[in-house]
Formats: C-alpha cells, sequence, structure tokens
C-alpha cells in the first residue's frame, strides 16, 4: 500500500532539498512543488485565487504520481503550505483547501524547521518570519492530530533524522 510523505514547513527550510534526497534514498516518486512552475507561467503576481488553482494543481500532480505505483510517495509541498500561504497573505484561507486537507492525510508529515540559513529564490516573501510560520504549521498539525516530526539539522544529519522518521511508517 502506498505511503504519502509530505515535506512541509516555512520557506527556505530545505523542503526541495530533503523530499528530492529522499526519494532517491528510496527510490520512490517525488512530487515537485506545483507553486514554482505555476508562478513561472502566469507571473510573480498572484491572488487568492491563483492560490485555490495552485492547491488544485498540486493535489492533481500529486494524484497523478500516485497511480505510478510504488511503497513511497515523496511531496515537495502539500496543501498545508498553501492554506498557511493564503492565510498569511490573504488572512483566509478557501473553503475547499481546508475540506481536502482533512479528507487527505498523510501517512507522515516531515516539517521543516528553520535552521538552514535563508536562501533567496524568485518567489520567496518571508525571511524575517519563518519561527513565526513554522508555529502556524506546527499549531495546524496538531490541530488535525496526524502524524507529523520535526526535521532539524544540517547536511546529512538533517537527511538521516527523517531517513529514520520515514522508516516509522514503513
Amino acid at each position: 500500500m502506498l505511503k504519502r510523505i509530505a515535506v512541509t514547513g516555512p520557506e527556505s527550510t530545505g523542503k526541495t532539498r530533503l523530499a528530492t534526497e529522499l526519494s532517491a534514498c528510496f527510490h520512490a516518486a517525488l512530487v515537485p512543488e506545483y507553486a514554482v512552475s505555476y508562478l513561472d507561467k502566469h507571473g510573480p503576481h498572484y491572488t487568492a485565487d491563483d492560490i485555490l488553482q495552485i492547491a488544485r494543481g498540486q493535489l492533481k500532480l500529486e494524484n497523478e504520481m500516485a497511480k505510478k505505483g510504488g511503497q513511497l510517495l515523496f511531496c515537495d509541498t502539500d496543501l498545508l503550505v498553501t492554506k498557511i500561504w493564503s492565510l498569511v497573505v490573504f488572512g483566509k484561507v478557501p473553503q475547499w483547501i481546508d475540506k481536502v486537507i482533512v479528507e487527505h492525510p498523510y501517512d507522515l508529515y516531515l516539517l521543516c524547521y528553520p535552521d538552514l540559513e535563508w536562501q533567496p529564490a524568485p518567489y520567496r516573501e518571508n525571511p524575517e518570519d519563518r519561527e513565526y510560520l513554522f508555529d502556524l504549521y506546527e499549531k495546524e498539525l496538531k490541530y488535525l492530530s496526524v502524524r507529523y516530526r520535526i526535521v532539524t539539522g544540517k547536511g546529512q544529519n538533517r537527511l538521516d533524522k527523517a531517513i529514520a522518521f520515514v522508516n516509522e511508517v514503513l
């Protein structure tokens, strides 16, 4: 049975790198972050409706990858990211995102702690708020009563912790 692992958390916390490394380590499929390709196509200025379209695109991409089979599916972001993004930027969350987050839980959420240096990237916006954002993520995961682990550390140490967490669900 397929196990879905969401790599989530604030910007510039190593989500993409960690998801990619875990995918390679476990020889598993990787779902990329849909927001990057969406914003590359539509431009950096977005609306609340764009965030909803990004959330739908992320879920569609994930479901397409899940059909390919395998034991594990690593997701470089999840709908929790779009929920918190929408909440922080627009002060509200589309009902569809709230509904699907509850209906579509993951077997494990790897919540990346902001202990890595900020790395600028085209669509990153919150270099000073990562601790605050991390707290929002953790609060939401607790509210959802889902299995999550906090990933800390740098380099191989960070990856080794994440591998151990993934092994807990296998």
